[in-house]
């Protein structure tokens, strides 16, 4: 009888959460972007939320949050009302990467904190030299560096960042001595290759591609497992000889834990939607990513899993925020 009653009161305290969810959505829903204006965090943000508006009929709308590496965003996500009207377009830095290289200054615990909706894309990045460098393929630049211990140089786009984490992963694949030079961004490491102030950038796909194609530096090897179809004549560095590496940026779309279920369905089933629509497909094909959208639980496995490998990659690397 106790329980009877005990089910009877919980069904009725959760009819107005289903009547709501049926509704979803009946006002604005913020969609944070946790970098600035420009990137390409921002601009995949901006084109879901323009589809999904047109979904819903209700307008989504872009909210950059920069700042600590993609933290301050999702910081203020996760601390949002749990009602569907915040949704987050995460980086695999704040969701996976920040985990070991904040410690316990994260302010939020990427699987704690938040619900998965869907992976959005995965981008390879590709390692590419400058033409000053006699490799032509991974292996030998491999024995290059070995044949020179501690004097070779790779850039990438800051301390910490996938770019970074990607080389110190190659580091450690391959048993090699480099010097990692840090830049404020993927441009200036670019232009520092180009000018042959390092030897080698862990570099994006769209930064990278025209370069590669018109001759002015040479791409190795993509990171990804499979080869990008941006750039189909790279190999993968799991072709290159180095069996099972796979390192690649990732974007997710996730709500403030607690976020109603039939909540994260609709989302989940919108954004799939859209994300599989022609236009979507040219938009991330033109940079160089790969679109994989996901059920919530096989997301809430993925970054558990990457949140592990990751950690691996800081270590490595000995990169700290501090």
């Amino acid at each position: 009888m106790r329980n009877s009653m005990a089910v009877m009161i919980l069904a009725v305290m959760l009819l107005p959460l289903a009547a709501a969810a049926q509704r979803y959505p009946e006002k604005t829903i913020r969609f944070i972007a946790p970098y600035a204006p420009g990137g390409s965090t921002d601009l995949l943000t901006r084109t879901l939320a323009q589809k999904l508006t047109e979904s819903f009929g209700q307008s989504v709308v872009a909210d950059n949050r920069p700042g600590a590496g993609g933290n301050v965003g999702a910081d203020i996500a996760a601390k949002s009302a749990p009602d569907g009207y915040t949704i987050l377009l995460a980086p695999v830095s704040p969701m996976a990467i920040n985990v070991s290289l904040y410690g316990k200054k994260l302010p939020f615990n990427p699987e704690r904190d938040f619900a998965p909706i869907t992976l959005v894309a995965k981008v390879p990045l590709v390692i590419v030299v400058n033409l000053g460098v006699p490799a032509k393929t991974l292996q030998e630049f491999i024995a290059l560096v070995k044949s020179r211990p501690g004097k070779m140089t790779y850039g990438s786009s800051g301390n910490g960042s996938s770019n970074h984490l990607t080389g110190a992963m190659l580091m450690s694949a391959a048993k090699l001595d480099m010097v990692h030079v840090p830049y404020k961004g993927g441009g200036p490491g670019m232009v520092a290759l180009l000018g042959s102030e390092i030897d080698m950038m862990v570099a994006q796909i769209p930064s990278s591609r025209q370069l590669h194609m018109a001759g002015k530096v040479r791409a190795l090897a993509i990171s990804g497992a499979k080869r990008s179809a941006a750039m189909p004549d790279v190999p993968t560095m799991i072709e290159s000889g180095l069996p099972g590496f796979d390192a690649t940026s990732w974007y997710c779309v996730v709500a403030p834990a607690g976020t109603p279920r039939a909540i994260i369905d609709r989302l989940n089933m919108e954004i799939v939607k859209a994300l599989n629509t022609p236009e979507m497909r040219q938009r991330l094909a033109d940079e160089g990513a790969e679109i994989e959208p996901s059920t919530p639980a096989e997301l809430a496995r993925f970054i558990h899993a990457e949140i592990a490998k990751w950690a691996k990659a800081v270590k490595d690397s000995g990169a700290r925020i501090d």
